[in-house]
């Protein structure tokens, strides 16, 4: 990793730490995904810096941003686009949607039908959508950031497991500590703050940072630690579901980013440790009936198979 690099990622972080204070975690959580080219889901109560946090990603470097306000008549057209009729050229001309962007806010997503979150399944998996039989080509970052609030479950649509998968990591900002709370109150005497930032790296810039994080060696060693702990969610008996294939390599993605962030070229099990939680917790179903509270009881869950999995030298 080059001083050149790391000097980018600091900047990055601290750019989004100017709005979202006192969160260096999450932070880091989210640079994390967009380095490795995945996206986040953010579970948590209204008001605490979510859409904060997805603009000031979007401000830190220079592209383009989007925000869809997800409700239950959103048709998957109202995010793709479609195509409209010209009288006067009697052909159809196809009008892109809110997905071509390069930051995209997804808010409140279960509050939208499966049928609507489906038209967000192919652009976060493959970079591209499908519009009356024509493939459109997304442009470069595509960063999706999606939130729900986990305490109302009224007039919402739980995201199926499909989608879910899609989702790099899972994870909550949660409410400030009381002397972060009073610096958020000085930040917003002349306006929001985040419309204030200046972007730090250009895409090209951030573009180089994702190629290197493929470029971050994984020992065989932490390799066979990812998949311990993928075979274990699989044999649980408190899971009915485990990690898939496509986990174990977001995972094996997650691991090489936070390597690259924290400054190194090379992964180790601390890294598997730390991401194990929010990369694999959503992905995986409790046996039971009762959905509520589930996240937290796979965390419980994933946190002691991390206990007691043998760690690699």
């Amino acid at each position: 990793m080059t001083s050149d690099s790391a000097a980018l990622i600091q900047s990055l972080e601290e750019n989004i730490g100017r709005v979202l204070l006192g969160k260096e975690e999450v932070i880091r959580l989210a640079v994390v995904a967009l380095l490795a080219e995945g996206h986040v889901l953010i579970e948590d109560a209204p008001g605490v810096g979510k859409t904060s946090l997805a603009k000031a990603v979007a401000h830190s470097f220079n592209c383009q941003f989007s925000r869809l306000q997800c409700t239950p008549d959103m048709l998957p057209s109202d995010i793709l686009g479609s195509s409209i009729f010209l009288p006067n050229k009697g052909e159809f001309e196809f009008r892109a949607g809110p997905i071509f962007t390069n930051v995209l806010l997804a808010d409140e997503i279960n509050r939208t039908t499966p049928r609507t979150q489906s038209a967000l399944l192919e652009a976060m998996m493959e970079h591209q959508v499908s519009v009356d039989g024509k493939t459109y080509p997304l442009s470069k970052p595509f960063f999706v950031l999606a939130t729900q609030n986990p305490f109302e479950f009224e007039g919402t649509y739980p995201l199926p497991e499909n989608q879910l998968d899609r989702f790099l990591l899972c994870t909550e900002i949660g409410y400030p500590s009381r002397d972060a709370e009073r610096r958020v109150f000085t930040s917003h005497r002349s306006g929001e703050p985040v419309e204030t930032l200046n972007s730090v790296l250009s895409t090209e810039q951030l573009s180089k940072l994702q190629k290197q994080v493929r470029e971050v060696r994984v020992d065989d060693s932490i390799s066979d630690y990812i998949l311990d702990l993928v075979d274990a969610t699989r044999e649980s008996r408190e899971l009915s579901l485990g990690v898939s294939t496509r986990g174990a390599l977001t995972m094996y993605r997650a691991v090489q980013s936070l390597a690259l962030v924290e400054g190194r070229d090379f992964a180790i099990p601390d890294d598997v440790k730390r991401l194990a939680s929010p990369v694999f917790a959503h992905r995986v179903i409790c046996s039971g009936v009762i959905r509520e509270g589930q996240r937290n009881r796979a965390r419980i869950i994933i946190q002691q198979m991390i206990d007691t999995i043998p760690v690699p030298n």
